[in-house]
């Protein structure tokens, strides 16, 4: 079974400008104008066809990778919700994890709670995004009063 990626990735909205999906990774512009990209891949378990997560890379066309970074399924709670109504915790074979081994079906992500994850990937995306220019503070200079010129006519 297909992890039917572009559907999960198309769930998950990230938060970038322009992205696609090739097979089941997601790359991503992380800006219009930065040549950094973002590579999201499922995380693999020990167990074949078994992922436990997001693995998110930063990308530099000259440099390759610069960083790397795991978002557990379990830290973000993405199936919290599906586990405790399957009666399973941490601890417990299959918590918190996606299997592809089945022919048919629904996707195997089915019932996610996408919000943690989708933050966690906004606030690793910004790490690499250049900040934007201090606003200028507006200066509260105190009024003068207004001089008048002086009259060339006596009184």
């Amino acid at each position: 079974m297909s992890l039917h990626a572009v559907e999960f990735f198309a769930e998950l909205q990230p938060p970038f400008p322009n992205g696609v999906v090739v097979g089941n990774t997601y790359y991503g512009t992380l800006a219009a104008d930065s040549p950094l990209r973002i590579r999201i891949d499922f995380q693999d378990t020990i167990r074949d066809r078994e992922y436990g997560g997001l693995r998110l890379a930063v990308l530099h066309p000259d440099q390759g990778t610069l960083d790397t970074a795991v978002l557990t399924f379990a830290d973000h709670q993405t199936f919290a919700r599906r586990d405790a109504a399957d009666g399973i915790g941490p601890g417990w074979d299959g918590y918190a994890r996606i299997r592809d081994w089945h022919e048919s079906g629904p996707p195997p992500w089915n019932g996610a709670d996408l919000t943690g994850l989708r933050r966690a990937i906004t606030h690793y995306a910004q790490l690499w995004l250049p900040a934007p220019a201090p606003v200028p503070a507006r200066l509260n200079l105190p009024s003068l009063p207004s001089t008048r010129p002086a009259s060339s006519r006596s009184h």
